[in-house]
């Protein structure tokens, strides 16, 4: 056999052994794509990106990634929640509730298995996979990359608002109070986080309740982050899990690097999922 005939046959080989459907998903306020693999009652993993905006899993950045998710027999369901079409233009009072219609609309597709719902998220969209799991006990599964443990100010030009609404009703967040103005003037991320997490009464007020997830928990921080303090901030949900005797398996895995390293550990994702969830 010549070699551009064994060429042709390893490609066809290939699309029959991995092959998957996509399909838009109508709802309200955000742009959600499913890719679907071949088998029945696939779990689904719901994956959020941060505050780049658009909807981050489509692209071809993530595609290898979300293609092993597919070829591992998960159906994933990608959603941009700003910045897409049809979506707030910007991060800010951003609802809850239009992430889990959309997760619901997805679980119609007779192909889904409507009690495996995982949900994956990084940076804000990790501290947005923590919320939507501690509204709705249908999530079964949370990883939250370099997350935050507490609701922030939406990124509009005062920054008086929050990230997030639930029903209607912004989440209480941290303010940017005085002394972290001087670092957000200069673009240090972190400086800007540390002072703003200086109002413990803010924090208290805005802290996510994780204990209220009824799913697993992966944590995975960077112990050198430019962006915010995600190890320190890990650590504050795992002694808050607990602290309320948390009866799920959760874990925290802090990453050596910046703010982007755990991004690069999905073997330590799959090993989870594949240990306390599929």
């Amino acid at each position: 056999m010549n070699t551009s005939k064994l060429v042709m046959v390893l490609l066809f080989i290939s699309s029959t052994i991995f092959s998957y459907s996509q399909q838009t998903i109508t709802a309200k306020n955000v742009e959600a794509i499913l890719y679907l693999g071949k088998g029945k009652k696939q779990p689904l993993i719901v994956g959020l990106g941060g505050s780049e905006g658009g909807n981050a899993w489509t692209g071809d950045y993530w595609k290898k990634t979300r293609e092993e998710f597919i070829e591992k027999g998960y159906a994933f369901l990608a959603i941009g929640y700003f910045g897409c079409k049809n979506t707030p233009a910007i991060l800010d009072k951003i609802a809850i509730e239009d992430i889990h219609n959309a997760i619901l609309e997805a679980t119609k597709n007779k192909k889904i298995n409507k009690k495996k719902i995982a949900i994956i998220g990084g940076s804000r969209g990790g501290d947005l996979a923590l919320l939507t799991a501690s509204y709705y006990k249908d999530i079964k599964c949370v990883i939250a990359l370099v997350s935050s443990h507490a609701v922030f100010p939406g990124h509009t030009q005062e920054f008086n608002s929050s990230c997030w609404t639930f029903e209607g009703t912004e989440l209480p967040f941290i303010p940017v109070n005085e002394e972290a103005v001087p670092f957000l003037m200069k673009g240090d991320l972190r400086g800007t986080f540390e002072a703003m997490l200086k109002d413990k009464i803010a924090e208290e007020k805005s802290v996510i309740k994780v204990e209220n997830i009824k799913a697993s928990i992966l944590l995975l921080s960077a112990t050198k982050d430019e962006v915010c303090p995600s190890t320190p901030m890990a650590e504050k949900m795992i002694s808050r899990l607990k602290t309320f005797n948390f009866k799920y398996q959760y874990d925290h895995i802090p990453i050596d690097g910046s703010h982007t390293e755990p991004l690069k550990r999905f073997d330590l994702v799959f090993d989870f999922l594949n240990k306390n969830f599929k």
